[in-house]
């Protein structure tokens, strides 16, 4: 996996005082910032990585207006250059509390300052789903990985499995089979549901088996991974596939455990918000991958961000 280090920009000097508080610096976040510059008030973002946040991890954006191929990297990039140059303050830290104390809210970092604003924007966003199987965690990191543009170049010329059939597990084969002697992708599902023209490189692709109706019940390995069992969740059989590597691309989970107890959540843990992306506490804002929504892609993360600041700015200042 791909480590940051943030601690020179942890020393940035920051005010104890913003109009709005944006806590998460993906695209929703970075977003938030440039409309809240833009509609003439102070705005601080609290990272706690890197700014850009999973868009640096995407190998290649194809379905962001204006770019017909970019690296999620410079993508991300562009982002958080565009913010600062509208004067959006960016700190590199962990909100570890949230407060409401009538109409101000108080964010608590992990560095022990404490950030108050009328407003505060939640872009947290969402973390890669685990499959929860033994040999999961025990070789994560040695053979299983949940970032192919990470981690990629350790493979180069063996054989791995992508777990998954979305636009992430087709996007990310398609970058590992540049790398990679083979890949073989197991779908808990009789089709692919990704995109269709990603669909369409997956099974062009000579490198790249897909195995339908099939899940991973165990990693195994001794000081890597050496192979995966998965069963046919139709007829029961399960299989022993040699393996150099697992990716695992199933879905996320959101980043919302900071509001839990404060704002109302659905099932899973996504925020529910209004139309203007307000939640259930006045004042709190939450945008992105860690809102209840039907499409979770970077250019409605920035739609989230314009709406939600657009809203804030009309009825808080």
């Amino acid at each position: 996996m791909v480590f940051f280090d943030t601690g020179s920009l942890k020393k940035k000097e920051i005010k104890d005082k913003y109009d709005i508080v944006v806590v998460g610096g993906g695209p929703a976040g970075l977003t938030s910032a440039i409309y809240a510059r833009r509609a003439g008030l102070s705005v601080l973002v609290v990272e706690k990585a890197i700014e850009g946040g999973y868009v640096n991890l995407t190998h290649l954006v194809e379905n962001y207006p204006g770019f017909p191929a970019i690296s999620g990297e410079e993508l991300a990039s562009k982002f958080k250059e565009h913010a600062e140059k509208f004067g959006a303050d960016i700190y590199n830290a962990e909100v570890v509390k949230l407060e409401v104390q009538g109409d101000k809210k108080v964010v608590e970092l992990d560095d022990g300052k404490r950030i108050e604003a009328p407003v505060v924007i939640v872009a947290t966003g969402a973390n890669p789903k685990k499959l929860n199987v033994p040999g999961e965690k025990e070789f994560f990191g040695k053979g299983v990985s949940y970032c192919a543009t990470c981690d990629g170049y350790l493979f180069a010329g063996k054989d791995v499995i992508v777990v998954g059939g979305g636009d992430s597990a087709c996007d990310e084969s398609i970058f590992l089979s540049n790398i990679v002697n083979k890949i073989t992708m197991i779908q808990l599902l009789e089709t692919l549901t990704a995109a269709k023209v990603l669909q369409e490189r997956v099974l062009n692709n000579p490198k790249i088996e897909v195995i339908y109706n099939s899940t991973v019940r165990e990693i195994r390995g001794k000081d890597k991974v050496e192979e995966v069992v998965i069963e046919n969740v139709k007829t029961g059989e399960t299989k022993v596939l040699k393996a150099d590597g697992v990716f695992i691309f199933i879905g996320l989970d959101p980043n919302s455990k900071l509001l839990e107890g404060l704002v109302e959540l659905d099932p899973y843990g996504y925020v529910i918000t209004d139309e203007n992306m307000e939640t259930s506490v006045k004042g709190i804002y939450a945008v992105g991958d860690v809102r209840k929504k039907n499409l979770r892609q970077i250019v409605t993360a920035v739609a989230d961000g314009a709406i939600a600041v657009e809203h804030a700015a009309k009825h808080y200042f």
